[in-house]
């Protein structure tokens, strides 16, 4: 970590998508821009910010919506972060090769450099949310990147849900997890499951920073996104809430529900080891007694 000052700001970008790339692109660079002219040192987007969440169906013509990294998503915020001295995590879909696609974060440090990339390590198949149909699992692993400021790590919606991936990428020294974000309501569901379906998403990640004595900060979209004209459905209403814990797991800076945001908190580091220090759970964890970990189930 090359930042003196064991304090920096992370902002985190709460957005609508429309069906333009483009427009999309642009629309976040503009609030990038904005929260490092407010302070921010480092700047997370949402999941796949670049478009509207395709995955509600699975149609083989979004496939052309995937980009090469390095390519002009990465460029426009290479360039950006360059000329701001910022660090910025940027949620893409990846083509990696022909037939081969990823869910993937870029992170690029303040100089433009592009320090390395996080690839999606669970993929999700639920109602709406087709994501096996895209997106092929992670191949680098759980791990952390150090840039100007601070040692960060990277994963992405349904990783949030594992306590194995935090615990991973916070033994690589993570000071951070980010974890960009498309999550929200089925409609006909809201009344009866919504509370708690929101509940349970913002507890599993509150757990991970006091399991792991980490800042955790989770980037979600907002608006109401219909089904792709031609199929059925009432789309999803993604429910915003975008939120920033401390490593007690206490929320010090949430988001609204329905409005565009930038989110922004500050992160005291020195904060980890006095976290760590009273509430040992690394000092005390039994490593010569997890081996079943690795199985799938014990029979």
């Amino acid at each position: 970590m090359n930042n003196n000052n064991n304090k920096v700001n992370v902002a985190l970008i709460q957005m609508s998508c429309s069906q333009d790339p483009k427009e999309n692109l642009d629309k976040v660079v503009e609030l990038i821009d904005r929260a490092a002219k407010s302070g921010a040192n480092i700047v997370s987007t949402q999941e796949l910010f670049r478009s509207r969440y395709f995955c509600q169906i699975e149609d083989h013509q979004y496939f052309q919506l995937a980009e090469t990294v390095p390519g002009p998503s990465t460029e426009a915020l290479s360039k950006l972060a360059a000329a701001r001295g910022i660090v910025i995590i940027g949620s893409l879909f990846e083509r990696r090769a022909p037939g081969l696609y990823h869910n993937t974060a870029a992170i690029i440090d303040a100089d433009g450099s592009t320090l390395g990339l996080y690839r999606k390590m669970h993929i999700p198949d639920d109602p709406h949310f087709y994501e096996k149909f895209y997106f092929t699992p992670g191949d680098l692993g759980f791990k952390s990147f150090d840039t100007r400021f601070g040692k960060l790590g990277v994963l992405i919606c349904w990783d949030q849900w594992y306590p194995e991936g935090a615990r991973l990428t916070a033994l690589t020294g993570a000071q951070i997890l980010f974890y960009p974000t498309a999550i929200g309501w089925h409609p006909a569901e809201k009344a009866e499951y919504g509370e708690r379906q929101h509940s349970s998403w913002e507890t599993i990640q509150r757990s991970h920073a006091i399991a792991n004595g980490v800042y955790v900060a989770a980037a979600n979209r907002i608006g109401h996104e219909p089904a792709p004209e031609g199929h059925q459905g009432e789309g999803i209403q993604f429910w915003g809430q975008s939120f920033i814990s401390d490593p007690s797991g206490q929320i010090i800076a949430k988001a609204g529900i329905e409005e565009e945001q930038i989110l922004m908190a500050e992160c005291d580091f020195a904060k980890i080891d006095v976290q760590r220090t009273h509430w040992p759970f690394l000092r005390d964890r039994r490593i010569d007694a997890y081996d079943n970990i690795t199985k799938r189930y014990i029979d």
